[in-house]
């Protein structure tokens, strides 16, 4: 459960929980708008989950041994072997029929929108054979916006858990990196269902191409199903 200090200083909605599998390998792709969102997911799911995370978390006291204690596995965002040796712990972990949660946008959206999904999540689902849940979560940018120093009490969030994204329509493309494309494209459409984000057709800091916005359906802290009264608690 929850520890007393969060309870009562956040309220959390829940939706879809009851989708994840009890055992067994899969992957779950949330959207990123706070530093609190790994850590609410962690906190709230029936299972523990790993995380990858941002290598420079390992400079800072305050994180260099919390987060590799809650299950992170650091990776260097650059890229090259750096970036595959976290994709390789992820696998193990999925391999040994684990949760592995992975941010696809690559890093926290300082204006709220939703970002072009980076295809790690996708070349992972494929290698070991698990589902991708895409992973909603509205509000708690306003908790602990980016940049803000301490999370601000009494205010409400909500993380909706969607229908998995199965690997088996995209095993037999002929082309990996199309199918990697294809299968992280969907999952990013899901979560932009959930959360009623505007969807960026770029990465994250990356400069925009010519496009139109596209805007899902509003989501709602207040429209969200409440939490159960028992309320449970793991890359690119």
């Amino acid at each position: 459960m929850l520890g007393p200090i969060a309870r009562h200083l956040w309220h959390i909605h829940l939706k879809g929980y009851e989708q994840l599998p009890a055992d067994g390998p899969a992957i779950l792709c949330p959207n990123h708008i706070s530093f609190l969102d790994s850590a609410f997911l962690m906190l709230t799911l029936p299972r523990n989950i790993g995380f990858v995370g941002k290598a420079e978390y390992m400079n800072s006291w305050k994180t260099k041994y919390l987060f590799p204690a809650m299950g992170m596995i650091p990776i260097d965002r650059s890229g090259g072997s750096r970036s595959q040796s976290a994709l390789d712990l992820a696998a193990d972990v999925l391999r040994d029929g684990g949760l592995f949660g992975i941010f696809p946008e690559g890093t926290r959206s300082r204006d709220g929108k939703l970002y072009k999904g980076r295809t790690g999540a996708a070349r992972l689902a494929l290698e070991v054979d698990c589902p991708i849940y895409p992973v909603g979560i509205v509000g708690t940018a306003d908790i602990q916006p980016p940049g803000a120093k301490a999370p601000r009490p009494f205010k409400s969030c909500s993380i909706t858990i969607g229908e998995p994204v199965s690997p088996d329509r995209y095993h037999d493309r002929s082309e990996p990196h199309l199918a990697w494309r294809s299968m992280i494209d969907e999952v990013m459409f899901e979560i932009r269902e959930l959360t009623g984000q505007q969807y960026c057709n770029h990465y994250a800091g990356e400069p925009p191409d010519t496009e139109e916005p596209v805007v899902a359906r509003p989501a709602s802290v207040v429209d969200a199903a409440p939490p159960p009264e028992r309320v449970l608690v793991g890359v690119d």
